[in-house]
């Protein structure tokens, strides 16, 4: 994995949690901001799935295994979309706690995603 995107990405979506869930404080649905944020935080994944792939691709493997690691890619790159899809659908406070937790959520996977690469040592 390349460190500096992961860590970056990491951010983004904590970023992204603590302001949807300052919305959701505040009792506010998600608005237009919010999905520019989810953009933003969906093209980092996007860039990290590329990442991903072009290392797997040049023969660099995961320590926990190729399956595992490109499903939690795959996952990681559809959190914040499928959050996003679903706050639409909840246009009142519920919806920005959704986003939020995609955010946090995709926080964790990262987490996730550095371990199963084997952290410092690949």
């Amino acid at each position: 994995m390349y460190e500096p995107l992961t860590i970056a990405l990491a951010v983004a979506a904590l970023a992204l949690g603590a302001w949807c869930a300052l919305a959701a404080f505040r009792d506010q649905p998600a608005k237009d901001w919010h999905y520019i944020g989810m953009g933003v935080v969906t093209a980092l994944a996007l860039g990290q799935l590329i990442v991903g792939v072009v290392r797997l691709a040049g023969g660099d493997d995961p320590e926990q295994g190729t399956g595992l690691f490109v499903a939690y890619l795959i996952g990681a790159t559809l959190t914040v979309p499928a959050a996003g899809f679903m706050s639409l659908t909840e246009r009142s406070r519920w919806g920005s706690a959704t986003a939020a937790a995609g955010g946090i959520v995709l926080a964790v996977l990262q987490v996730r995603l550095y371990d199963i690469w084997g952290a410092a040592g690949a």
